[in-house]
């Protein structure tokens, strides 16, 4: 039992300053995150299907057990047209990480939209196929996804739950901790309700700083999670101006003195 915090993504130009010395060129800002922390969650690889080579650089840029995560390309989660070809490429490029043993899991980020009807429900049979024997985490967004029917379903996978904190929204998934799969997974978004729906930037929904007393809910679930799975692996996205480094340390010394 293992838990793991990072943050999703390392490379952002306003965390110069904030998280990076500005003396520090960019090609060393993964070596400086990984002095500090274990895991990143890779957000790139949702805009592009990576080049192995690239991945091959990262992983000689982190120490023995550093492990990561990526986010699955847009094209497999949200077009959903012939996702084989595709998924084939994806698998492909994570070989520098697994043969260096540098690779948590595929995070599979579903929209809004994607609800949970018998089509969705056979497109995750299909991607579990298509994927092998990857480990696989599941992101919903729509709350008709939440229920015994669907937990049953993904345990049966081999797929595995991502909880979430984020707005208190009608429709949204909420605050629920639940192990399908040997990894637990947990994503925090912040709480910024105001702009969640609406927001001029993309930054602007994830511009949020996390009391004690909120990642103090988190503590005993993220316990219980990871008494449940072989892997916990928590990933702060609050990323705007590097609170997501600071809420990784908050959450980090909370579970320490619980």
């Amino acid at each position: 039992m293992t838990i793991l915090i990072g943050t999703s993504g390392f490379s952002y130009d306003d965390w110069v300053g904030p998280v990076y010395p500005p003396d520090l060129p960019r090609s060393e800002w993964l070596q400086f995150y990984a002095r500090e922390f274990p895991t990143c969650e890779l957000d790139f690889s949702f805009y592009r299907i990576p080049d192995p080579r690239t991945l091959a650089r990262m992983a000689d840029k982190v120490p023995e057990g550093f492990l990561f995560s990526l986010k699955a390309y847009q094209e497999i989660t949200h077009k959903r047209e012939e996702p084989e070809p595709l998924i084939r490429q994806f698998v492909d490029a994570l070989t520098p990480l697994r043969e260096r043993e540098k690779f948590a899991c595929v995070l599979l980020q579903f929209p809004y939209a994607f609800h949970a009807t018998p089509e969705n429900r056979a497109y995750l049979r299909r991607l579990r196929e298509g994927f092998g024997d990857l480990p696989l985490v599941v992101e919903f967004r729509s709350r008709d996804w939440i229920s015994q029917r669907t937990f049953d379903e993904l345990r049966a996978l081999q797929m595995s739950f991502c909880c979430v904190d984020q707005p208190r929204l009608r429709g949204l998934i909420p605050p629920i901790a639940v192990a399908t799969g040997p990894i637990a997974y947990v994503r925090f978004h912040g709480r910024n309700a105001a702009k969640w729906w609406e927001h001029e930037e993309a930054w602007e929904r994830y511009d949020y700083t996390y009391s004690d007393e909120e990642l103090m809910e988190w503590v005993p679930k993220i316990r219980q999670l990871d008494a449940q799975a072989s892997l916990t692996l928590v990933y702060m996205n609050n990323h705007w101006r590097g609170q997501a480094v600071g809420t990784a340390r908050q959450l980090r010394r909370l579970l320490e003195v619980a």
